[in-house]
């Protein structure tokens, strides 16, 4: 049983905050069994500037290299698996519908035409879903995930939620990454993106996975 004095760092979604919905759910889930947890806000309050590697530099210092579990959503998924596979004090991960290939997605998402005119005109207008209102941000973070793997190599113990139904991140990539992963757990739930629907179920399998 890993101690109750680990923290758990949560790393909410792109366009997102740590108030969000699922953050404050498996917030107080996890207090009420004993682990402390911290919520960063990755963009650190400009949204506009952000990029992988500033996100990255704020779990670095949340976790200030102590032994960690992480649990990630969507991007923050995505940067959980980043910073565990150079951080081996990392003890476990819980990834929900984790954006692997980051790049490719936006790319494809996007198309040339929209991704070309982000380029030419530095900021693209973004849904913030924690603010409720649209937000611009800047190219650099389409520059900046180059410089990473698209699918980031870890060790630890890993459990991965994905909705069959996500239209953003195709369960396939949760899938093949499990495949090739023997320290990786999938469970799939017939939900979207977001997984607010299997809030409860998700809980169960994390308790299980966090306390084993």
């Amino acid at each position: 049983m890993l101690s109750d004095r680990l923290r758990v760092l949560y790393l909410h979604g792109f366009a997102s905050s740590p108030g969000s919905r699922k953050a404050s759910y498996f917030s107080q889930r996890l207090q009420e069994i004993g682990f402390p947890i911290e919520i960063p806000d990755l963009a650190e309050g400009r949204f506009e500037a952000l990029t992988i590697s500033g996100q990255l530099r704020v779990i670095e210092r949340t976790a200030g290299g102590d032994p960690v579990i992480l649990i990630g959503s969507s991007l923050g998924g995505y940067l959980a698996a980043l910073y565990a596979a150079v951080h081996p004090e990392v003890r476990r991960l819980v990834l929900l519908a984790p954006a692997f290939q980051f790049y490719q997605l936006w790319t494809q998402a996007l198309g040339p035409e929209r991704l070309d005119l982000w380029r030419k005109t530095g900021t693209l207008p973004i849904l913030h879903y924690g603010e409720g209102r649209e937000m611009p941000v800047g190219y650099q973070l389409m520059e900046d995930p180059s410089s990473y793997p698209a699918l980031p190599d870890f060790c630890q113990p890993a459990l991965i939620f994905h909705g069959t139904q996500d239209p953003v991140v195709p369960v396939q990539y949760s899938s093949a990454y499990a495949d090739s992963h023997p320290n990786v757990k999938l469970v799939t739930f017939a939900s979207g993106h977001e997984l607010t629907d299997v809030l409860d179920p998700m809980w169960k399998e994390m308790q299980e996975f966090l306390l084993a």
